[in-house]
């Protein structure tokens, strides 16, 4: 049987994002960094976009001929040190390289990787350059009197150690690194690391951290006013070579029955050993801080807490006027549609801006309205929270909120917390109210460090006090809210 055709209406709802919409919600959720990464590539690409502001206006600057120029908050360039060359992070000497060109009657007359000119570096390249772990202890290695053979075993060894100063490869591995001509015999590599070891900081070119703290003990010993007699000497390198994972756990009670030895010697060697450096290459090499720059400021006004947005982070953008007014003029004419369209986007941009740096005021005046004891008090009165509460009271969906709060950073009288940091789960407490878990976090750190260190408390001692406080947790709950803390075990937290 065929079916006949016909026309059919229907009517439905469905919601479309419009690309002003989909690039307002992609705003929302940039942090502070990115969105100015997406400004200078909007600038980059639309000439009619352009920005009063310039955000690395303090930042010192390279300029193309490599004198480094310092641009002051108006805009105007000072040069420091015409001249001076591009700071640059030294690495060290390939040794594949040296393996290529030397051959087997002189292998090991490389020269030295530590050897470099310096008398022309200038004194803001010495101020700014920091050595690597590598250099440092190249350059003692050229001040040896090792012999041309041994500087590039010991050469091959430093190659080979991790950021902590540890030698990850075993000398089997480090063996077979080296050329079959060079003819490298394990004794060699053994007398190479014994040499290494000798070098500054105590403890490299160690393999194990047992090694590490014995080579630092050894070092001790051979100082002119030891720190502690012989006996408590030796008492340390026989817990650090036997008894390490007793000690780690704090287990003196044991370590002083096995080791047949006095309360006082042991709490002597204790006090040598926590004095040494188990990871003597930190330290060593370029080192970055990252810093977090504030998007919202809460202020006392009039006795109430009130956010605020940072002005350091808000763009100042703008249409170029002139470009705007020729196409106003020429409206109309042929070829004038794509830098109507760029026009448009640039005033999309600006105005989804200013929405996005609108939205996180009103999402943060109402995390502060809401947790405005904890502005007074600290963590300890931090109330529970959750997305659907702040969604409710700005109007918004709890996704905006997500967005909103991702990234974003509030500085507070006790510090920069990103805004989700005020978010916390509910714990019901005996009155048939709630606590939030942040909140439980800060009086579990309180009463450990309030605690008797010769008796710490256990995790099942501090639910009671919280349970004596009306707060029910159980244990575990307590065990994980600890952790989180990065607090040890009650066994570790125990004073000798």
């Amino acid at each position: 049987m065929a079916m006949k055709p016909s026309l059919q209406l229907k009517l439905s709802q469905h919601l479309a994002l419009t690309p002003q919409l989909q690039q307002s919600i992609r705003l929302l959720q940039l942090s502070t960094l990115e969105l100015n990464q997406e400004i200078e590539q909007a600038i980059a690409e639309n000439p009619l976009l352009e920005r009063d502001d310039d955000p690395l206006a303090t930042t010192l600057r390279v300029a193309a001929d490599g004198a480094i120029v310092e641009r002051s908050a108006a805009g105007e360039a000072s040069n420091i040190e015409p001249g001076s060359p591009q700071i640059t992070e030294a690495n060290g000497t390939d040794r594949t390289d040296e393996y290529g060109e030397i051959g087997v009657a002189d292998w090991g007359s490389a020269p030295s990787a530590g050897a470099s000119d310096d008398e022309d570096a200038s004194p803001l390249t010495w101020a700014l350059s920091h050595s690597s772990l590598a250099q440092h202890l190249t350059a003692q290695l050229a001040a040896t009197q090792a012999a041309p053979r041994d500087r590039v075993l010991i050469g091959l060894l430093i190659d080979a150690l991790d950021e902590d100063g540890y030698l990850t490869s075993t000398l089997e591995e480090v063996r077979e690194m080296c050329p079959p001509q060079a003819e490298v015999e394990m004794d060699d590599l053994t007398a190479a690391l014994k040499l290494l070891q000798s070098f500054d900081p105590p403890g490299i070119g160690a393999r194990t951290p047992s090694e590490c703290l014995l080579i630092q003990l050894d070092s001790l010993g051979r100082q002119t006013k030891a720190p502690c007699s012989e006996r408590v000497l030796m008492l340390a390198k026989t817990i650090v070579s036997e008894h390490l994972p007793l000690l780690a756990s704090h287990d003196f009670g044991k370590l002083r029955r096995l080791l047949g030895t006095s309360e006082d010697d042991l709490r002597t060697a204790h006090q040598v050993i926590r004095g040494l450096n188990p990871r003597p290459g930190v330290g060593f090499g370029a080192q970055t801080t990252d810093y977090v720059l504030p998007d919202i400021f809460v202020r006392r006004i009039k006795g109430r807490w009130t956010a605020q947005l940072n002005p350091e982070i808000m763009p100042r953008l703008r249409v170029n006027q002139l470009y705007a007014s020729l196409l106003k003029r020429d409206r109309g004419k042929e070829g004038q549609a794509p830098w109507s369209a760029r026009l448009q986007e640039a005033r999309w941009l600006i105005r989804n801006i200013q929405q996005r740096f609108d939205t996180i005021l009103r999402v943060a005046q109402a995390i502060v309205d809401r947790q405005h004891n904890f502005f007074t008090h600290g963590a300890i009165a931090m109330r529970p929270l959750v997305l659907r509460e702040i969604a409710n009271k700005v109007n918004l969906h709890e996704s905006t909120i997500s967005r909103v709060t991702a990234s974003k950073y509030m500085s507070t009288p006790f510090g920069v917390f990103e805004l989700k940091y005020f978010f916390g789960s509910h714990v019901a407490t005996e009155t048939g109210g709630a606590a939030s878990s942040t909140a439980i976090r800060a009086l579990i750190k309180q009463l450990i460090g309030a605690e008797n260190p010769k008796e710490p408390l256990s995790d099942s001692r501090i639910a009671e006090l919280l349970g004596e406080q009306g707060i029910v947790v159980a244990r575990r709950t307590v065990a994980k809210y600890r952790e989180a803390l990065k607090i040890a075990p009650v066994a570790m937290r125990r004073a000798f």
